[in-house]
């Protein structure tokens, strides 16, 4: 038991979204492993309503060229109109410790555009997983997914390698409805870009902190 409560930690702990890859692919095998592991996570009535493209190779390099010439913007689902508060505050320091640590000084506009439209290459990573739900389950369906995603990024983890879930690709939900020829019904969620994690990309250096329990949780007694 204490040997499992501290793969747990450990993995919890070390996960960070990763924005920096090597070129060399995982092994299929090993995605298929990933995929058994994050196929375990519990659903809502069982009903597993997470839908997976796989995509590598000249697929994925196929995509991002689509992606980059494709000028539609536009979500399955409605992202936030504001952040206010400790929410805003959160984001800003995020979004601070990544420009800083890739050098994008504040107020250099150019420069974190550039860094945001990484999200669109899929930050260079040779696997990406694009992850959607059926509109029909509605909103627990979403909660399903989170938690998909949450098994997903662990296993990564687990194996040694780096990932980063992406809500930015989100954006593009028309063309890859088209690119993926989905049905009316299938709903886009967001990305997972996956592969071997280059250490010495300066986007893999920081870490984003956590607020104290006590700031998410009440006690009842």
């Amino acid at each position: 038991m204490t040997t499992d409560i501290a793969i747990v930690e450990r993995l919890l702990a070390d996960r960070r979204s990763c924005r920096g890859f090597e070129d060399a692919e995982v092994p299929e095998a090993t995605i298929v492993r990933i995929l058994q592991m994050a196929q375990r996570t519990p659903s809502w009535c069982n009903t597993q309503p997470w839908h997976v493209e796989l995509v590598s190779g000249p697929a994925l390099d196929a995509l991002r060229k689509a992606i980059e010439a494709d000028t539609r913007l536009g979500s399955d689902f409605e992202f936030p109109t504001d952040y206010e508060g400790v929410y805003r505050e959160r984001r800003r320091e995020a979004g601070w410790q990544l420009y800083e640590s890739v050098g994008v000084q504040r107020g250099d506009r150019e420069a974190s555009a550039r860094e945001m439209l990484r999200n669109f290459e899929f930050f260079g990573a040779p696997h990406a997983a694009i992850l959607t739900v059926p509109a029909s389950l509605g909103v627990y369906a979403l909660v399903d997914a989170g938690l998909y995603i949450q098994s997903f990024l662990l296993a990564v983890q687990a194996h040694g390698l780096g990932a980063v879930a992406q809500a930015a690709i989100a954006q593009k939900a028309a063309l890859l409805r088209e690119w993926f020829d989905w049905d009316p019904d299938r709903q886009m969620v967001c990305a997972i870009a996956f592969g071997h994690p280059d250490h010495g990309h300066p986007a893999n250096d920081f870490r984003t902190g956590r607020a104290p329990i006590d700031a998410s949780v009440r006690w009842h007694r």
